[in-house]
């Protein structure tokens, strides 16, 4: 792993945690569907909801396969894409946690993915515009 510049370490790593967190996410909604549903704020009605949480957990994990491999391949353009458009999932997930009437940090956390991922786009954003100018 050859990160050129400060810049491009940074992306990097600004995308490798949230790669990992997302593993995380996956594998707990995977194993502990119950759990994660309450972690999330939108605590389930029935044991027999498990199900809806597990199918998240595997789409997590899809989506944390495309972001490793983008990452991996230094794919900055689509990843920087990716965290502006991601952005869907913590306003969604907070306004669940919200309407559910889950504790305050619950939706504190899901602002602060929000405010990560602008972050992450806009450090992405410059690096790929760096990028752009020294292949001219």
């Amino acid at each position: 792993m050859n990160l050129s510049t400060k810049l491009e370490k940074l992306a990097f790593i600004l995308v490798l945690l949230m790669t990992l967190l997302q593993v995380f996410y996956g594998m707990f909604a995977y194993f502990d569907p119950s759990t994660f549903a309450n972690v999330r704020g939108t605590e389930l009605f029935s044991a027999m909801d498990d199900d809806w949480i597990t199918i998240y957990g595997s789409r997590t994990l899809f989506i944390t396969l495309v972001l490793g491999y983008l990452l991996y391949s230094r794919n900055y353009l689509v990843l920087m894409w990716c965290a502006l458009f991601g952005t869907i999932m913590p306003i969604t997930d907070g306004f669940l946690a919200y309407e559910a009437q889950a504790p305050a940090k619950v939706v504190i956390k899901h602002l602060a993915t929000i405010l990560y991922l602008v972050v992450t786009f806009f450090v992405l954003k410059k690096l790929v515009s760096k990028n752009a100018l020294e292949t001219k």
